[in-house]
């Protein structure tokens, strides 16, 4: 059963502290930890073209290879970028049955991917970041239901919305 967003300390000694401050109260019923994103993967419309935005936007770096979609590996294939800082995977995908339309969060499937970053201060310095690349994006947002947070939203090549988000 998941707890209540606390700030970063660990209250009474009853959980751990996980994600951006919710606390896991651990019982026999708690299903196992997970310990943190290893890694993203979008079916993107150009793959050369995404890769390189990703690598542009996040200096992830390109490993030099590429790997199949497990079990279909007649129908595409996958790069893999690694952002250096926090060692995120961000998977790219191609694949013969992607029809060409832009993304569409209405539909079935993925809505958006947040990521965290520390502080207000780390999104002021990604609103500098992504004016410096042109790339479009929202004002910081701020909010306090359910908790203090600070979010700066933009999208990639194929309309994939990508969310920074802080905890205030």
């Amino acid at each position: 059963m998941l707890g209540h967003p606390v700030g970063t300390a660990l209250v009474g000694g009853c959980g751990r502290v996980i994600g951006h401050g919710t606390i896991l109260h651990v019982t026999d019923e708690t299903s196992p930890a997970i310990t943190g994103i290893n890694h993203l993967s979008v079916t993107v419309r150009d793959i050369e073209a995404s890769a390189a935005w990703y690598q542009r936007v996040f200096a992830a770096q390109r490993l030099p290879m590429q790997f199949p979609h497990y079990g279909c590996e007649e129908t595409g294939y996958g790069v893999l970028l690694v952002e250096p800082r926090s060692g995120l995977g961000i998977g790219l995908h191609t694949n013969t049955g992607n029809d060409g339309a832009e993304f569409d969060e209405a539909k079935t499937g993925l809505d958006h991917v947040g990521f965290n970053v520390a502080s207000r201060e780390d999104l002021e310095a990604w609103v500098r970041w992504l004016d410096m690349l042109g790339i479009p994006h929202t004002e910081i947002r701020t909010g306090q239901e359910p908790f203090p947070y600070a979010t700066l939203v933009f999208r990639d090549p194929d309309n994939i919305q990508l969310e920074l988000f802080a905890m205030l």
